[in-house]
């Protein structure tokens, strides 16, 4: 069965409105560049101990559309060190960023809890980590804000939340 949808409703779609019942199913929301629309943020911790920095923290889709699979970046102010042993999922990608794998999120969910620790060289008193998405499956997220994260961690041992 067809159903006819006016072309108002076409036009708001576009734009981003979502449309609540068409045909007797839901519509999930539309960017402006006509693909769903999702949130995704990170929030964890991280500390450093001897240039050594575990950083932990869990993805998390705040909706409304569901994300098949995203990749989230790990960089460093300061170069990491040449070996590197990386959990499931993350690959080094150059001098001071870590790639890892998310996984698909639902809409309003979270994901599994990324856990990795990773060795600088020499032995800095302090390192700016930043987080951030490189991609989420065709998924688009009009607030950067809480997935771009950037924290200051001291090598103090102590841990600074993001």
């Amino acid at each position: 069965m067809r159903v006819r949808v006016p072309r108002v409703l076409r036009c708001l779609a576009v734009w981003g409105v979502a449309l609540a019942a068409v045909g007797g199913g839901t519509v999930p929301v539309a960017a402006a560049d006509g693909g769903p629309e999702a949130d995704l943020a990170y929030h964890g911790t991280a500390s450093m101990a001897f240039g050594v920095v575990d950083v932990r923290f869990t993805p998390r889709n705040h909706g409304p559309s569901a994300v098949p699979d995203a990749t989230v970046r790990l960089r460093w102010s300061q170069p990491l060190a040449f070996r590197q042993v990386l959990p499931d999922g993350c690959a080094r990608s150059g001098l001071r960023v870590v790639l890892c794998r998310v996984g698909a999120l639902a809409a309003d969910g979270l994901g599994e809890r990324v856990e990795l620790g990773v060795r600088l060289r020499g032995a800095p008193s302090e390192v700016l980590l930043e987080v951030d998405t490189v991609w989420s499956g065709g998924v688009v997220d009009r607030n950067r804000a809480n997935d771009r994260q950037r924290v200051l961690v001291l090598d103090t041992g102590d841990e600074y939340y993001f």
